[in-house]
């Protein structure tokens, strides 16, 4: 006969009925698969001094668990898990990471047990700063922690943790996350689709050794000749040049381009007519301007990897800090992709970028990494059918990850499974105006930095939960944009409707245009 095995989590289930529910310090009885935990203690009330950046203010009490679990000889991956000592609702929240990741989110923590949510977090396997991979360098097992294999195995410890504490397990589990916290949460609807009930992937780094190639073509565009380097100082021209030409092509003159992809804006047009100054550009930068928004190219022409949309080139945590830095070498992407090239792709310290090429980089970041960091997949049928229910965003003046990105991939799901099928579990938000996974010139605040605050009308997570719970898929979520650019608080500048797409928000024309209820969801 055939020898039947219990899925991991049914397992893990079964190792943990030793502990006792309700107390905190006995979970560090508990036995999991090449797993340690080093800390069981509960936490009391108030502000928690974190173990790494700044305090989480005002907790309840809970029961923390850190623990760190190998599942490979070279694997070291660090997570917390913290449970509400009264109130739980009955729910798990995965707390992805950005960048290179390198360090748990003890802010997101926080925002999940305030509002009554088992979480947990994890390193994803190495302890460094978001734009530091010199980690992978000769760790390959460190890059497929990385990749996906830290993401599942914190969500099915926290499982056990959670089912020990309780008695049972979480009756639903949901995942939000953005960047490459989005890659993440792509990557467990592709992978592993019972571990997340629901799944909010933001900004998605998801083709992420073209979006590093995408970078590389950037570098190459800006610094490889003398005089095409475009600085920041620049960025304000650009920027109204874009805006002249498409700024209203949804009815609205309000400093927002509704739908970039509509856009057509010539670079051409900001070519100097005399001396050089911040307010036009030379013919070299403006061949690297027309490239940046091209997007890759390998050496027959063919598209690899979208462009970046015209509009928010200025706007604070735009270009200036994402492409163009505050001088040459000195931009995130610019960060992102070498480290990227270096350690994971060639493992050579001393490679250069000026030997930078479409086709050969490309090819070997493919060959080397993609079956490890890439959550392309665009079948996700097991996570259909087992219930699963997936949202996808991206701000169109992400300077970042390129927007188009995020509607190649969501159209490719419609392909595989065909719109009727794919409609009943999947939905993408483009959000005008807004930067990479906040800010920017548009309404730009949807509840997209934590959990369900319970106002599906204004609250991705609650619309997700609303969707997951009791079966209301979300079509419309209202945007905000706050005076205060720091925080969802104080006095709303302008609200807007996100529309699910291919739809999109157009005035009605009547009524303030800085109020969602004067527009409507409609097939472009």
């Amino acid at each position: 006969m055939m020898k039947r095995t219990l899925p991991v989590v049914a397992l893990l289930l079964g190792l943990v009925k030793t502990a006792c529910p309700s107390d905190c310090q006995g979970l560090a009885k508990l036995s999991l698969p090449h797993t340690t935990l080093s800390l069981a203690q509960a936490v009391p009330p108030g502000d928690f001094k974190a173990p790494e950046g700044p305090p989480v203010r005002e907790l309840p009490e809970f029961c923390r668990i850190a623990g760190t679990t190998k599942p490979s000889a070279d694997s070291d991956i660090r997570f917390e898990v913290w449970l509400p000592v009264s109130g739980w609702n009955g729910k798990f929240e995965g707390v992805g990471n950005g960048g290179f990741a390198g360090s748990i989110s003890y802010s997101g923590l926080g925002a999940a047990i305030k509002r009554g949510y088992a979480t947990a977090s994890t390193d994803t396997g190495h302890e460094a700063g978001g734009t530091d991979a010199a980690w992978a360098l000769g760790h390959p097992e460190k890059v497929i922690d990385f990749g996906y294999r830290a993401i599942h195995e914190t969500a099915e410890k926290a499982k056990a943790v959670i089912a020990a504490y309780y008695g049972s397990g979480p009756k639903r589990s949901y995942f939000n996350s953005c960047s490459n916290g989005g890659r993440q949460a792509l990557m467990e609807a592709q992978r592993y689709p019972a571990d997340y009930d629901g799944i909010i992937a933001g900004a998605p780094a998801n083709y992420w050794t073209h979006l590093l190639t995408g970078a590389g073509w950037d570098i190459v565009a800006t610094l490889a000749e003398p005089g095409t380097y475009i600085p920041s100082a620049k960025l304000k021209a650009i920027e109204a040049a874009a805006l002249a030409a498409c700024d209203g092509n949804d009815g609205v003159k309000d400093g927002v381009i509704e739908d970039p992809s509509r856009c057509h804006f010539d670079p051409g047009t900001l070519l100097c007519q005399g001396a050089e100054s911040d307010e036009c550009l030379t013919a070299p930068q403006i061949t690297a301007l027309k490239k940046i928004y091209a997007g890759p190219h390998d050496s027959k022409g063919k598209a690899v990897f979208p462009g970046y949309s015209p509009g928010g080139e200025a706007e604070p945590g735009g270009w200036g800090a994402w492409i163009t830095g505050n001088g040459q070498e000195k931009a995130l992407m610019y960060a992102f992709r070498t480290q990227f090239f270096k350690n994971m792709v060639y493992e050579d310290a001393a490679w250069d970028y000026h030997t930078f090429t479409v086709d050969k980089d490309m090819k070997a970041a493919d060959e080397k990494t993609a079956r490890m960091l890439n959550a392309t997949d665009p079948d996700l049928k097991r996570f259909k059918d087992r219930g699963g229910k997936l949202i996808l965003y991206h701000g169109w003046s992400d300077a970042a990850i390129p927007a188009e990105n995020a509607v190649e991939y969501y159209n490719s799901v419609v392909a595989n499974l065909g719109a009727i099928e794919a409609s009943s579990f999947v939905r993408l938000f483009m959000v005008p105006g807004m930067q990479h996974c906040g800010g920017g010139s548009g309404p730009n605040y949807f509840g997209q930095f934590g959990v369900a605050t319970g106002d599906p009308d204004h609250d991705i997570s609650s619309d997700l939960e609303r969707w997951v719970e009791q079966g209301t898929a979300p079509e419309r979520i209202v945007a905000s944009k706050y005076k205060n650019p720091m925080g969802a608080e104080g006095e709303v500048l302008r609200t807007r409707p996100l529309c699910a797409y291919p739809s999109v928000a157009r005035w009605k024309g009547i009524g303030s245009t800085d109020a969602a209820e004067n527009f409507d969801c409609v097939k472009p």
